[in-house]
């Protein structure tokens, strides 16, 4: 299992040589299509923190069939393939779909834009974010969070000061799954973006462009995404390790009265 998992890595990084991987990297597909993955990933990432914590700490909270329903729903989309997910989104915003009486009057024209590519994002890679921020404040302490109110906090200043930090860790491994979820999409965002050079072209959708006229762009584009997650293992192993020392010292002191 170990050699499958590696052997195809090793032929990616020796398919090419540094002079063919330069002349690869100098295509005009790369540099856009990576800086629309950059600016659409961070875009999706900032849309599934800002709405999948609230979430988050709700289902954390509480108990009961209906968490369970929710939490059914928000790991539908890891189960379901990306080209279903896809075709629900054109279902439910495009021309003749679902919302189009609200969008339509609005000028709104959501499929085959930038902005689809950032809302294929968010649906497919909410999930990975919003179990693992459940889970991290599932393990917090409830007795701090207590605490805290005795000492003064309002419920808002109980969840930013005590329950998120305590948490952090937690919230900054599934925000970095999440975003490498969303890097790597192409089901979703081809059938709902469509492969637009400029405006819907991602990394993966260049990839797979790029193999039907020059295979070396392709390896290019290919390793830097490869790359790009091989960075993210780093922090992703290192600081929330990191972190639970610092915040587990604070929970501590939390216990001691402050």
């Amino acid at each position: 299992m170990l050699a499958l998992l590696a052997v195809p890595m090793v032929a990616l990084v020796t398919a090419s040589s540094w002079e063919e991987l330069v002349r690869g990297a100098r295509d005009a597909s790369f540099w856009p299509a990576l800086w629309l993955s950059a600016r659409t990933t961070f875009a999706s990432m900032a849309l599934v923190v800002l709405g999948g914590t609230p979430l988050a700490w709700w289902m954390a909270a509480r108990e009961g069939r209906w968490v369970r329903a929710v939490e059914m729903i928000v790991d539908l989309p890891v189960v379901v393939p990306p080209a279903v997910v896809g075709l629900a989104l054109l279902e439910a915003f495009g021309r003749n779909g679902l919302f189009s009486p609200v969008l339509a009057p609005l000028g709104l024209h959501l499929p085959f834009t930038t902005a689809a590519v950032v809302l294929a994002q968010v649906v497919v890679a909410a999930p990975f974010y919003v179990q693992s921020a459940a889970a991290a404040f599932r393990r917090t302490d409830a007795d701090l969070l207590i605490v805290a109110r005795t000492l003064g906090q309002s419920p808002a200043g109980t969840f930013l000061r005590v329950a998120a930090p305590l948490a952090l860790p937690g919230l900054l491994a599934g925000a970095a799954l999440s975003w490498a979820r969303a890097l790597g999409e192409f089901g979703a965002t081809l059938l709902f973006a469509g492969n637009l050079a400029g405006s819907t072209r991602t990394m993966p959708l260049a990839i797979y462009t790029a193999l039907e006229a020059d295979t070396q762009v392709a390896v290019s584009l290919a390793l830097a995404l490869a790359g790009a997650g091989a960075l993210l293992l780093l922090p992703l192993r290192a600081v929330p390790a990191m972190l639970a020392r610092r915040f587990g010292t604070t929970a501590r002191r939390w216990h001691r009265g402050g």
